[in-house]
């Protein structure tokens, strides 16, 4: 199929109808009426602004989460925009469906409205990146940028967001890491269009740098400082509101990656497939492991309540330390998934020697003395102490003894429940048999 034809396709489907966007417009207009109730009744000087997706009109079809921010004066202090932020989130959200708070870098409530996710976030008025006091106010500004530079290219926007989502490289969420939807905007306004982006992706890698507002001109000290702070990174996007801010940090070589190899795999053989994936194909993670000749490690555990953005960034750093840590006892771990409540690892062993290898101190050291005792059989490789201990021959054990032992880092909230958690090995519970299966053939990871 030729790229016209596709990029047709996947506009009838991803671009709202205006019906669609009919309800969109009523549902901000009530909102906004709900909004401007709760503040006259509380005495704020507050401003509702929209912002995100629905406001710039860069949402696809049936995406229709609503961002409400709520502007406070910049001369409010901190805790009192907290705390009247809060309070006035839920004066809103009594005349909205159901609601609940949710916490970030301070607390914000998150709602339901006519079948739509609404979120109430407290911020400040801002107009310019020098008053940026909290994480979120720059949103303001982003959406006023975006509006004032899109010129119609609505659509181009809304490609670039469905190809991202379907090679699985979309979400800025720090267990995602992939393209925000705030840098596709960017990218398209950069580019010109979906498919300049997607030509556009190895001139990417090699400059490394957009400037979309002349920072580096401008502001050319701060600019600089942060392309030397981000230059590991894949790409560094100077914000066009900020010159402080990398749009890209969050974005990982990984998910680069995939854009990477799936911009010119989609320029050379456009398909659908590439907006649209489908289904991952799921069948017996048993035989799998008897193929692979590997063993699967499955961590049961309950997950504190509190929303993704807090919750799954600690499920992930725990995964990291348990492999770590598994790595070094030497049951060689070749990856690892994770989600709410579990955690998995593929591992080429379940038992090991029961010897192992020990490196010590120089010998003339305090610690060499230490060492010493503490060995039945030491010998030395030049001034170097070595000995043989021996260990725990099973995996469970020693995963067991790791987490006692606080040997491995865990995300904060996570600590009990994991080492309370159950340890499973070669066996998942019914519901996780899909994600075994996904996991051991690299479904969900898979360039090809």
């Amino acid at each position: 199929m030729d790229m016209e034809r596709v990029i047709e396709e996947i506009l009838q489907k991803i671009v709202p109808t205006e019906e669609e966007r009919a309800f969109v417009n009523e549902l901000m207009e009530e909102l906004e009426e709900i909004a401007w109730e709760a503040i006259e009744g509380l005495g704020l000087d507050v401003r509702p602004y929209f912002v995100g997706s629905l406001a710039k009109d860069t949402y696809l079809a049936g995406d229709h989460d609503v961002d409400l921010f709520l502007a406070f004066p910049l001369d409010t202090p901190i805790e009192e925009l907290r705390e009247r932020g809060l309070e006035l989130g839920k004066a809103i959200a009594e005349n909205l469906d159901s609601h609940e708070v949710a916490y970030a870098e301070h607390p914000y409530v998150r709602g339901l409205y006519r079948d739509v996710e609404v979120d109430l976030v407290p911020c400040y008025d801002v107009r310019d990146w020098r008053d940026v006091r909290t994480a979120v106010d720059r949103s303001i500004l982003h959406t006023r940028w975006v509006l004032e530079n899109i010129n119609g290219k609505n659509d181009e926007v809304r490609l670039l967001k469905r190809f991202l989502k379907g090679i699985k490289a979309y979400g800025s969420e720090v267990y995602v890491r992939g393209f925000s939807g705030y840098l596709a905007e960017i990218l398209v306004i950069k580019y010109g269009s979906f498919r300049e982006v997607l030509s556009s992706a190895e001139v990417m890698l090699r400059g490394k740098i957009i400037d979309s507002t002349g920072w580096l001109r401008r502001e050319r000290e701060l600019a600089m400082a942060t392309v030397e702070r981000e230059k590991e990174k894949p790409l560094v996007v100077l914000d066009p509101v900020d010159p402080r801010r990398n749009v890209a940090a969050n974005l990982s070589w990984e998910r680069f990656g995939r854009f990477y190899f799936k911009a010119r795999e989609f320029l050379e053989r456009p398909s659908v497939e590439h907006f649209f994936p489908p289904e991952p194909f799921s069948g017996d993670y048993l035989r799998l492991l008897r193929e692979k000749g590997t063993h699967l490690l499955t961590l049961l555990f309950e997950a504190p309540e509190g929303v993704d953005d807090v919750v799954l960034p600690q499920v992930e750093k725990s995964a990291r330390g348990i492999a770590r840590g598994l790595d070094v006892e030497g049951f060689t771990v070749r990856g690892h998934t994770w989600g709410r409540g579990f955690i998995m690892f593929e591992v080429e062993r379940i038992e090991r020697p029961g010897v192992r290898l020990q490196r010590g101190p120089e010998f003339y050291s305090e610690q060499g003395k230490m060492f010493y005792e503490k060995y039945d059989r030491v010998w030395l490789v030049e001034r170097t102490l070595y000995a043989e201990r021996e260990q725990e021959e099973d995996i469970v054990e020693t995963l067991v003894r790791l987490l006692e032992r606080g040997s491995v880092p865990l995300g904060k909230h996570l600590r009990g429940p994991i080492r309370e958690a159950d340890i499973l090995v070669d066996f998942v519970p019914k519901k996780l048999e899909k994600e075994a299966y996904l996991f051991l053939s690299r479904g969900k990871t898979s360039l090809k």
